[in-house]
C-alpha cells in the first residue's frame, strides 16, 4: 500500500520553485521513482482549444496531440473529472500510445476554474489504481497546484 500522505509531504518539499514546467517535470519523476507498477507518468497541457499537448514525462515516448474528444485522457480533459480504467482494452477509443499499458488513472488539473492541463499514470496491470490511489493521485495534484503559477 502506497503512503501517499507521506508522498503529499514529500512531493511538497521537493516543488520548491513556482515554475510550473520545473514542478511538472520533478513531479512525474517522482511520482514514477515512489508509486510501485507504472510505466508512464506524465502532464498533457490545455494550451490550444479541445486539445491537450504533451508536457513533462517519464516512460515510453508519448502519443501527441490528444483531442477532448478521444481516450481517457481526453474523457478527464472533457468532463474535469478523474477516469480511473481498470482495463483500457475496453474503451473503444483508448489510445495505446505503449502497448504494454493496462490500465489508467487521469486527473485534471484545475487553476481558477479552468483546465491546466491532465496527469496520466499508466501501469502494466489490470485493474492497479483502486479508490486509494485515486484519492492519493488527486492529493498530489492538489500539492503540484499549490506549488506551481498555473496563469
Amino acid at each position: 500500500m502506497t503512503d501517499y500522505s507521506l508522498l503529499a509531504r514529500q512531493l511538497d518539499a521537493l516543488l520548491d520553485t513556482r515554475d510550473a514546467l520545473t514542478n511538472s517535470a520533478q513531479a512525474c519523476a517522482f511520482i514514477m521513482q515512489q508509486v510501485p507498477d507504472l510505466n508512464w507518468v506524465g502532464f498533457y497541457l490545455h494550451r490550444e482549444p479541445q486539445v491537450l499537448s504533451l508536457g513533462p514525462f517519464q516512460g515510453q515516448p508519448a502519443c501527441h496531440p490528444i483531442p477532448f474528444g478521444k481516450g481517457v485522457c481526453g474523457a478527464a480533459a472533457r468532463t474535469r473529472e478523474t477516469q480511473r480504467v481498470e482495463d483500457v482494452h475496453a474503451i473503444a477509443d483508448h489510445i495505446a500510445c505503449d502497448a504494454a499499458s493496462r490500465s489508467e488513472l487521469v486527473i485534471p488539473i484545475m487553476a481558477n476554474d479552468r483546465l491546466w492541463g491532465i496527469l496520466d499514470l499508466d501501469s502494466p496491470s489490470a485493474g492497479r489504481f483502486d479508490a486509494d490511489d485515486q484519492a492519493g493521485m488527486e492529493a498530489l495534484v492538489r500539492v503540484f497546484v499549490e506549488r506551481s503559477d498555473l496563469d
